[in-house]
């Protein structure tokens, strides 16, 4: 295709970069192709036919570049303050220790074990709420003893939380004798 000869796209002509594509600018993140914000060059006809029809890109002028940037400060701005959340959350609960009572022998070993879901739900009855899959065992807890558990909440933050298991205690030993 002759340069003097370009296809405008309703009205507007597409800016042609230094390779022959069309220079876009991203709105969205694009499989194999860019993040939001990003300047590419593309083909032509992906351009007219897939990228501005879906709104996934547009033309890459000065004002869009200054209001994908507000709109990336913005977003910048949220994921601190999500971010500084999660550490508050993170500090608090390293604070916190939890205590699981379990059947054990008497030399420790538990009949059962102690996972993700006893924790949840210790956690839940001081009226702290975590998901199982948040919680990062190595193993299941098998025996009595302090363990120290991470917890993680996303994005790098986590919490160390100690847990006691401890044996149960009760009618248990009165019934047996």
């Amino acid at each position: 295709m002759p340069k003097t000869k370009r296809k405008h796209i309703r009205g507007t002509k597409l800016p042609y970069g230094p390779h022959g594509g069309v220079q876009l600018l991203l709105i969205h993140n694009v499989d194999h192709l860019g993040k939001q914000g990003e300047v590419v060059e593309v083909r032509p006809g992906y351009a007219r036919n897939y990228l501005l029809p879906q709104g996934l890109a547009t033309i890459a002028t000065d004002h869009h570049r200054r209001m994908v940037e507000k709109h990336k400060a913005k977003l910048l701005e949220i994921e601190r303050a999500r971010l500084a959340t999660l550490q508050s959350k993170a500090d608090n609960l390293s604070q916190e220790s939890i205590t699981i009572e379990a059947n054990a022998t008497d030399e420790g070993h538990l009949y059962g074990s102690v996972g993700a879901p006893e924790i949840v739900a210790a956690l839940k009855a001081k009226e702290i709420e975590i998901t199982q899959d948040q919680v990062r065992l190595t193993g299941p807890l098998k025996e009595v003893g302090l363990y120290t558990v991470k917890i993680a909440f996303g994005q790098g933050v986590e919490a160390n939380l100690k847990v006691w298991v401890v044996p149960l205690t009760g009618g248990d030993e009165e019934a047996a004798s």
